[in-house]
């Protein structure tokens, strides 16, 4: 069972904005919204549009208003806090505010399709465990 849509594309733009490199030696994982973001205030406004690309797919994949709402929350204090000089930047290193936006979508999409999530984990797991046996079986026969 795939994630929808408006799921998919809010995971692929979180992990662009904000993992997309790693830092090495130290193996933080930084995006644009942290590149970018290094440049006073269009950098920031710029990347505040990213970040409510994702609220914007977690109304169409029909997140609720209260989910919304923290989305919204994340995207602004990230966009706030970006406007002081270097405490900004390193809580732009730590904070996430897209990939948190698009866990808080994943646990309510999950919770919500649970029962046909793990329906078909069950059917994949049936799945494996018979084409397992059958090949155990081919080579012991």
């Amino acid at each position: 069972m795939q994630a929808p849509e408006p799921l998919l594309r809010a995971q692929n733009i979180a992990n662009i904005l904000d993992m997309a490199v790693k830092i090495p030696f130290i193996g933080i994982r930084v995006g644009l919204d942290f590149l970018i973001g290094l440049i006073p205030v269009v950098g920031d406004a710029t990347m505040l549009l990213a970040s409510l690309r994702i609220v914007h797919l977690g109304r169409k994949l029909g997140v609720p208003k209260d989910i919304q709402l923290k989305m919204l929350t994340n995207s602004f204090l990230d966009f706030g806090l970006g406007f002081i000089p270097l405490v900004g930047d390193i809580f732009d290193l730590f904070f996430k505010a897209n990939v948190r936006n698009v866990r808080l979508m994943e646990r309510w999409w999950i919770e919500n399709n649970k029962g046909r999530v793990d329906e078909h984990a069950q059917q994949a797991l049936a799945q494996w465990t018979e084409e397992f046996e059958s090949s155990i079986n081919d080579k012991a026969g």
